[in-house]
């Protein structure tokens, strides 16, 4: 009887331990792979992140249209993360001979996208400070963002644009970005 509770003890402490163990390796994996490292090179126990080719659009030459820049960037696993990295190349700016249609020092506080297909994208105030003005910058700079976004992500069919948390009645006095955009393809060259 006694020999009998004594393996009963025994193999359940075995068992707890076993768990803990394997709980203890996998926190520690999970840290692992989520903590930022300072030394350069890859992390060669993860798998490379797969890579996709997203349309940037920004302004002609002329500034008269939007046309697209392409771009590989890396393919994040939530749809949020990837509208946020394609906001981050768009407002990087061009890289060939197009112009830049997001205003300098604009920065993205916030990026939601809703079952229903809606983003959310919210702004710093530099996206209205900085903004050069008139009805077609106003125009390129919203379906910019717009096209950029729904062209790329079949997941998102509309986006609002936000301003520091709140609706903003224009961006620079001319284009009403209380509702939201839809791309526009008749703006693309």
């Amino acid at each position: 009887m006694i020999i009998r509770r004594y393996v009963v003890i025994l193999a359940a402490a075995l068992v707890i331990a076993t768990a803990g163990l394997m709980l203890y390796r996998h926190s520690a994996l999970w840290w692992h792979e989520n903590s930022e490292k300072s030394e350069p090179g890859p992390r060669r126990f993860l798998p490379e992140r797969a890579k996709a080719t997203r349309h940037l659009y920004f302004s002609d030459a002329d500034n008269r249209f939007l046309t697209a820049e392409h771009r590989t960037l890396g393919l994040s696993d939530t749809v949020a993360q990837r509208a946020t990295d394609i906001m981050e190349a768009l407002m990087e700016g061009p890289r060939d001979s197009l112009s830049p249609t997001i205003p300098a020092g604009t920065k993205v506080l916030a990026l939601y996208v809703t079952q229903a297909g809606m983003a959310y994208v919210d702004f710093n105030r530099a996206i209205t400070e900085n903004h050069p003005g008139g009805t077609f910058s106003e125009l390129l700079t919203i379906f910019s963002i717009v096209n950029t976004l729904a062209l790329n992500i079949p997941e998102i069919e509309a986006v609002k644009i936000l301003i520091e948390g709140r609706e903003a009645k224009t961006l620079a006095g001319h284009i009403d970005i209380r509702r939201p955009f839809r791309p526009n393809m008749v703006i693309i060259k």
